[in-house]
This record gives structure tokens, C-alpha cells and sequence, in this order.
């Protein structure tokens, strides 16, 4: 998958637990860890922005697109 999920790496600088996360954000711990390790396919623009406003951030700061090998 080209979209790199860099919510650990928030949550670390802004020392923030998974279960406080999810609480702040109203989604479970589960989907949370699934979405933190980059085990998800989607999410919804408003579960994004509830943690962005949750960790005052920007989406960027979240997710990261990196290029793989173009097919030919």
C-alpha cells in the first residue's frame, strides 16, 4: 500500500494513549489500532477529523503517501 499510517508517531509526540485517543475521537480501540498499524483500506473524513482535532494536527501529519514501482 502506497499510504503509510504515521498516527503512532503523533500520538507519541503528543504522549497520548490509544484508549484516550479513541475516547476523545468515539471510535473503538480496535479500529484505532487497525488504523494506527496501517491495517485499514479507508476512513471516513469525519472520523479524520475528529482525530486531527483530537491530536491538533493535520491530516499530512497522519498519513503518508509513499511511491512504489510503477507498473509498466
Amino acid at each position: 500500500m502506497a499510504i503509510i499510517s504515521r498516527l503512532d508517531r503523533v500520538m507519541a509526540d503528543r504522549k497520548i494513549s490509544l484508549n484516550d485517543l479513541a475516547e476523545k475521537v468515539g471510535i473503538t480501540n480496535v479500529n484505532l489500532s487497525k488504523l494506527k498499524t496501517g491495517k485499514i483500506s479507508a476512513i471516513r473524513f469525519s472520523t479524520l477529523n475528529a482525530i486531527c482535532e483530537a491530536l491538533n494536527c493535520q491530516p499530512g501529519d497522519i498519513l503518508e503517501y509513499q511511491p512504489g514501482e510503477q507498473e509498466e
